[in-house]
């Protein structure tokens, strides 16, 4: 779906409804007092919020459908958690939840996967960070969160680190209308320059060899063997050994 199309979940974000704040306010304490018909039309009158927020997590190759859906959950969400007492606008309130509900299933969906009880302090961690943000209006320290959680603070930094959504060593920082800066351009070794770079590199292209371009280069580079042993080990001619050995450097040139 392209960003700047008119629909977007079968809704036409053209004609989205704006709600003035006494309007939010009117409805929310309605919607407290369980009536339906005012929550739902809060949540109308906010989908151009949800809409503006969705705008940040543009340009990463997710269906922008997927996550118009995912920031109404979060939306729903501020709605019935929303506490008109502490005099601050919805949208303040509203706008952290959406996002959070959007990193949450993009760390879910993430290729990295993080242990299901791993996960889970830190959504815990998350919950009480901004319980204590509201009380308090400042960001509590990680000791804090520990406390109330009543585990250790590397427990809570280590949580919350492992749900940081990885972000591509090619992905742009900076542009002034001429040369791009990129994260990789940023990253630098004092003693080793991009050696390490060239190693993870490396890794990936012997990562997306076949299991027998991988056993080949293996006997042939690591155990010295030459391809008349490394044919006779797995049970095929020179000829294709020596086929299969060129194409996998050549697929590793191309990838690195």
């Amino acid at each position: 779906m392209q960003f700047n199309k008119v629909e977007i979940c079968g809704v036409n974000t053209s004609k989205l409804k704006v709600l003035t704040e006494p309007e939010k306010l009117k409805l929310l304490e309605l919607a407290k007092k369980g009536d339906q018909k005012a929550r739902d039309e809060l949540v109308k009158g906010n989908l151009r919020l949800v809409l503006s927020v969705i705008q940040r997590f543009t340009g990463r190759g997710e269906n922008l459908d997927d996550l118009f859906q995912v920031g109404c959950i979060g939306l729903i969400k501020s709605i019935d958690n929303f506490d008109t007492s502490h005099g601050v606008r919805f949208s303040t309130y509203a706008v952290p939840m959406i996002i959070g509900e959007i990193r949450r299933y993009l760390r879910d969906n993430n290729s990295i996967r993080v242990s299901r009880s791993m996960r889970d302090t830190a959504y815990k961690a998350m919950q009480v960070k901004e319980r204590l943000i509201n009380e308090n209006s400042q960001e509590p320290t990680a000791s804090e969160i520990a406390e109330q959680l009543g585990i250790t603070r590397e427990e809570v930094v280590l949580a919350l680190e492992s749900i940081v959504e990885p972000v591509s060593l090619f992905e742009p920082i900076y542009s002034d209308g001429g040369d791009t800066i990129y994260v990789m351009d940023q990253v630098g070794d004092k003693n080793d320059d991009n050696n390490w770079l060239d190693e993870i590199a490396l890794k990936e292209a012997i990562a997306n060899l076949s299991e027998r371009e991988k056993r080949i280069l293996m006997l042939r580079f690591f155990k010295g063997k030459t391809q008349m042993e490394v044919a006779a080990e797995i049970g095929i001619s020179q000829a294709q050994v020596s086929r299969l050995e060129k194409g996998a450097l050549d697929k590793i040139k191309r990838n690195i």
